[in-house]
């Protein structure tokens, strides 16, 4: 059983972790003084919830595999419109 328990705790943490990402993306404001702190900051959960999504498909079920590719697509459109953004 810890070992199935495992397996959710590693897949809700990356759930939380694009979730984060997801809601800090959405709050950034381009025209702030402090833009360059929040992308900054947005940057960092990008690559935390990156890093959960992969630890958390080293002990995934089929299902879960599935949903973190998901997560993980979702996650880099992020980072790549940040980066877009940047140039």
């Amino acid at each position: 059983m810890p070992y199935h328990k495992n397996k959710q705790q590693a897949f809700q943490a990356a759930q939380q972790g694009v979730n984060e990402a997801q809601e800090l993306y959405h709050e950034i404001v381009k025209d702030s003084a402090s833009y360059g702190h929040q992308l900054k900051h947005l940057k960092e959960e990008i690559n935390e919830a990156l890093q959960q999504i992969e630890n958390a498909l080293e002990v995934a079920s089929e299902h879960q595999k599935s949903q973190l590719e998901q997560f993980r697509q979702d996650v880099t459109a992020i980072a790549n419109e940040v980066n877009e953004a940047e140039y």
